[in-house]
């Protein structure tokens, strides 16, 4: 039943629906494409067989009485950054031990009251800190794409590797995602896949492990812009447990895409030419700017001149509130506990030290510096207005048009090891993406071309805040117009 494993979403829930095929036997398939391809992609950390199929046989007693939600009988899989009631859940970080929550996070209880099918956990960087998922405890997936005539392992980018890496190789119809700093779109845009990060407030992150609380939000990685929006609904609501969810109705974003461009205003930020962009980007993304205008969008050139103070900025608030929100783990209450000499304080410091990996630290030392009496002022609250002029610069610019078109990275996928060594290298893959966070924005990545070694390359449409309905409509206009049919080969599968 590969075939099965090879559906969209949409096409899936129209199969279930018509009773084509029943949820058990999608979920079948998908449990053993799973059992054959994770030894070699590492894609899921933890899989939850038993479940799913009781999940499926739910639905299917759902849909056999006619009744059903939005994604009633879609097997799906979860980051591991929420939280599961009865499963592990460690945000890959050893930390963490084998923490089985008591509770599930609003996300997936909406997608599991919707109907969806959880086949298990996703692999990702610890923390959501990284642009790789080499900080993963259990280790890195490996992104089913290769680069041409070359078996090295490839990066499906961070901290949602291993929802990228299920979504592309079928391991799953969709999967759920966060974004901090470009943690969907990034790694949506090195597999080949579409991911939406939405407006700040939409998705609650009750249940979510924090990391950067202003910057965090979750999102969908899906295989077609149809299938992003259809999870996003899912996902998506109102929370009184979220002090920061917003008190407004969820669209039904579905109903956008496909509708016409026509007339829309589509702003190209100058800034983000920056020095040593690979030609190819250069050149997709003029490509891009084309085929929005053939659909009848109307290209504006617009300035961001605060662009080029984004990535230090949200490397001091990320870390910042990180270094807060990280203080809770302690040895003490949940996960791992690592005993010293018998003082607390020695246990606190053994427990973190073990608990925590290489980057995770670093980023903690970071944000406990800038928080520190005497570097306040000069760091973090200095970073602070600089994100107030970067969300002004988009108010400006929204003033005379619709939407952004911007690469989504700078670069098509690394191998492991190319970029790890230098940490400042690697942040600046998000050179693209953290802006949006920053300003609170949607921003989704749409497959476009590949690279000229055979790489996924995307684009990226920013909206107005509460504007996720304009961004799919771009996002689907560039879909239709890039026609992008490429597919990993399944080398996972000799």
């Amino acid at each position: 039943m590969t075939e099965l494993t090879q559906l969209t979403l949409a096409a899936a829930l129209e199969g279930l629906k018509s009773r084509r095929f029943s949820s058990r036997e999608i979920t079948e398939a998908h449990i053993e494409a799973i059992e054959a391809a994770n030894p070699k992609l590492n894609a899921y950390v933890t899989l939850t067989p038993e479940k799913a199929l009781a999940m499926a046989d739910a639905a299917d007693a759902r849909l056999a009485r006619g009744e059903g939600g939005r994604l009633e009988g879609a097997p799906i899989g979860v980051k591991d950054l929420f939280c599961t009631e009865g499963v592990r859940t460690t945000a890959c970080s050893a930390i963490l031990g084998e923490f089985t929550p008591p509770y599930e996070s609003t996300v997936t209880a909406n997608l599991w009251a919707d109907g969806a099918v959880m086949l298990g956990k996703l692999n990702m960087d610890e923390f959501a800190m990284g642009s790789s998922n080499e900080t993963s405890r259990f280790g890195p997936p490996c992104s089913p794409w290769r680069r041409r005539g070359s078996t090295v392992p490839i990066s499906a980018g961070g901290s949602s590797g291993g929802s990228a890496t299920a979504v592309a190789a079928d391991l799953c119809l969709a999967a759920t995602a966060s974004d901090t700093g470009g943690s969907i779109r990034q790694p949506a845009a090195f597999a080949g896949l579409v991911g939406i990060k939405p407006t700040y407030g939409r998705a609650s992150r009750y249940g979510m492990v924090a990391f950067a609380s202003s910057l965090d939000q979750a999102g969908p990685l899906a295989k077609t812009v149809l299938d992003s929006a259809l999870m996003l609904e899912a996902m998506c609501s109102t929370d009184p447990k979220d002090s920061t969810s917003l008190h407004i109705p969820v669209p039904r974003w579905s109903t956008s895409v496909g509708r016409s461009v026509k007339g829309m205003r589509i702003g190209v930020p100058r800034e983000y030419r920056v020095e040593g962009m690979p030609q190819e980007i250069e050149a997709l993304w003029s490509q891009g700017v084309a085929w929005l205008k053939a659909a009848g969008a109307t290209i504006v050139d617009v300035s961001l001149p605060h662009t080029k103070y984004a990535l230090p900025a949200y490397y001091i608030v990320a870390p910042a509130e990180a270094s807060s929100n990280l203080a809770r783990y302690d040895g003490m209450r949940y996960g791992a506990r690592v005993s010293g000499s018998g003082s607390l304080t020695d246990t606190y410091e053994h427990t973190r030290a073990a608990g925590f990996g290489q980057d995770v630290q670093r980023r903690l030392l970071i944000g406990t510096y800038v928080l520190s009496a005497g570097y306040y002022d000069a760091y973090y609250l200095r970073a602070q207005r600089v994100r107030a002029r970067i969300l002004e610069d988009f108010e400006t610019a929204f003033e005379s048009v619709d939407a952004l078109l911007t690469p989504t990275t700078p670069s098509a996928a690394f191998a492991y090891g190319e970029t790890s060594g230098d940490p400042v290298e690697m942040y600046l893959n998000d050179i693209f993406t953290v802006t949006a966070n920053l300003a609170g924005l949607p921003a989704i990545s749409v497959p476009a071309a590949l690279s000229s070694e055979g790489l996924p390359l995307g684009l990226q449409v920013i909206g107005r805040a509460l504007d996720e309905d304009t961004c799919f409509r771009a996002a689907a206009a560039i879909e239709a117009s890039a026609g992008f049919k490429a597919r990993p080969e399944a080398w996972w599968r000799a």
